[in-house]
C-alpha cells in the first residue's frame, strides 16, 4: 500500500467515525429544535462536514457519504435504498463541491494556514447553500412528505450555518482554553 492510499483510508475512517458520532450527539442535543425530516435549526455536523472536506478532500467526502448512508439506511429511510444513496452522496459531496468552488474563487493555502474569518464565512455560506439546496431538491424529487419546500430550505440553511458557527466557535475556544491551561501549568 502506498503512502497516499494509507492516508486516504485514514481520512475516510476518521471522517466516517467522527461524522457518525457527532450526528448522533447532535440528534440527542437538538431533538427539540427539529423542523422536519432531516432538518434541524442547529446542525453541528455541518461544521464537521466542511472541515473534513477542507482537511481530507475527497477521502473526507467519501467518509461522510459512507457514514451518512449507514445512518440513513439504519434510520428513518431504511425502506428506500435509492433515497439513502442520494442523501449519502449529497451529504458527502455537497461540502466537497463547495470546497472546489471556494478554492477556485478565493485563495486558500493547501494547509489552510491562511483561513481567516472572512474566508471561513464564505466557505460556510457556500457550503450551506449547496447542502440545503441539494438536500431539499433530492427530498422533493423523491416525494418525501413535509420536505422540499422553501421553508425547509431556509430551516436547513439556518441549521447548517448555526451548527457550523457553534462548532467552529467551540473548537476555537476549546483550543484557546487548552493553550491558556498549558501556560498555567508549571
Amino acid at each position: 500500500m502506498t503512502k497516499y492510499t494509507t492516508e486516504g483510508l485514514i481520512g475516510i475512517a476518521i471522517s466516517a467515525i467522527t461524522y457518525a458520532l457527532l450526528f448522533y450527539l447532535n440528534d440527542w442535543l437538538t431533538q427539540y429544535v427539529v423542523y422536519g425530516l432531516g432538518v434541524s435549526w442547529i446542525y453541528l455536523p455541518a461544521g464537521l462536514r466542511l472541515f473534513l472536506t477542507l482537511i481530507f478532500g475527497f477521502p473526507g467526502a467519501l467518509g461522510i457519504a459512507l457514514a451518512t448512508f449507514l445512518i440513513s439506511y439504519l434510520g428513518v429511510f431504511s425502506q428506500d435504498l435509492v433515497t439513502c444513496i442520494g442523501i449519502a452522496i449529497i451529504s458527502g459531496f455537497a461540502p466537497y463541491l463547495a470546497r472546489v468552488f471556494v478554492l477556485m474563487n478565493i485563495k486558500i493555502a493547501p494547509d489552510l494556514s491562511d483561513l481567516n474569518f472572512p474566508k471561513l464565512l464564505f466557505c460556510m455560506v457556500i457550503y450551506a447553500l449547496f447542502s440545503s439546496g441539494l438536500h431539499q431538491w433530492w427530498f422533493a424529487t423523491r416525494g418525501l412528505a413535509n420536505t422540499g419546500g422553501i421553508n425547509y430550505f431556509i430551516a436547513m440553511f439556518t441549521g447548517d450555518v448555526m451548527g457550523t458557527v457553534l462548532l467552529v466557535t467551540s473548537i476555537k475556544y476549546g483550543l484557546d482554553y487548552l493553550k491558556d491551561f498549558r501556560k498555567i501549568r508549571p
